[in-house]
């Protein structure tokens, strides 16, 4: 009950994340298109690598608060242009995250899980959509509250359950790690690279395509959404817990990948 509260207050935060973002269609257009092939690369690997599992989904949300924390450890390093192509891609990809979870797990959801997530997700982004409603001011308080507060418990309650020695080792988790790290990494780099080049999208001149495969890694990181998608397309408790040993493989090579490939980029003065 607490869990699902808490994941609830995640979503509603994502909806209103969402609406906010998308009243800025110009800004969104090259990261949106980035964000895409960085789901469908790492869903595709991970289906080549290990044929028919039902947990091909989890292979594609970002962790928006663990990709900014690894970003802010670069501190003077940081390119603010980046920070802003990270936070729209991963909030794109919290939006296709919701329509693949409603599109080809909606069947699946039970009426506490849909209330939790793609409800909340809708409440937050009809909010949003209110003229007086002050989207600035619950995005500030409710940024710090699930970055600090609601992620860190939910995601620690949840991958304190069925890891096992195995689970690192198994089938799932090496694919997973594969395609959450170098599918990340092509597919968001690529789709970037596609975008520019025949000119849909214009390439903010702050930013580098070096930078934007930088993110790619950052995005590597996924555990809230992913594990969301887990509990609800995965049947098998073990096979649950090796999505989150992937999860968790993936999260820590993706960070530190990350973080080595955007600090070794000179920031433009």
């Amino acid at each position: 009950m607490v869990l699902d509260l808490l994941i609830a207050i995640f979503f509603l935060f994502i909806g209103i994340e969402i609406t906010a973002t998308l009243s800025h269609p110009k800004q969104i257009l090259l990261p949106a298109i980035a964000a895409l092939g960085g789901m469908i690369f790492p869903a595709t690997i991970f289906l080549l690598l290990n044929p028919g599992s039902q947990a091909w989904a989890t292979a594609m949300p970002t962790d928006l608060a663990l990709a900014l924390g690894v970003f802010a450890l670069l501190g003077k390093r940081a390119n603010p242009a980046v920070r802003i192509f990270l936070l729209t891609l991963a909030v794109a990809d919290d939006l296709f995250s919701l329509i693949v979870l409603a599109i080809f797990y909606g069947d699946q959801l039970d009426l506490a899980h849909s209330a939790s997530t793609l409800g909340a997700a809708a409440l937050g982004a009809s909010l949003a959509l209110i003229p007086k409603f002050p989207v600035k001011q619950t995005v500030a308080i409710l940024s710090p509250l699930c970055t600090y507060i609601v992620i860190p418990i939910y995601v620690i309650a949840k991958l304190s359950q069925g890891i096992s020695l195995d689970s690192i080792t198994s089938r799932t988790a090496i694919a997973l790690t594969i395609a959450r790290v170098a599918g990340k990494i092509i597919g968001i780099t690529l789709f970037a690279w596609v975008v520019v080049r025949f000119r849909m999208a214009q390439l903010p001149s702050s930013l580098k395509i070096s930078e934007i495969a930088g993110v790619g890694a950052l995005a590597g990181m996924g555990l809230t959404v992913a594990l969301v998608i887990s509990e609800v397309a995965v049947e098998s408790k073990t096979v649950q817990g090796d999505v989150k040993a992937g999860l968790i493989l993936a999260a820590l090579i993706s960070g530190a990948l990350g973080y080595l490939w955007l600090r070794r980029i000179p920031v433009a003065q």
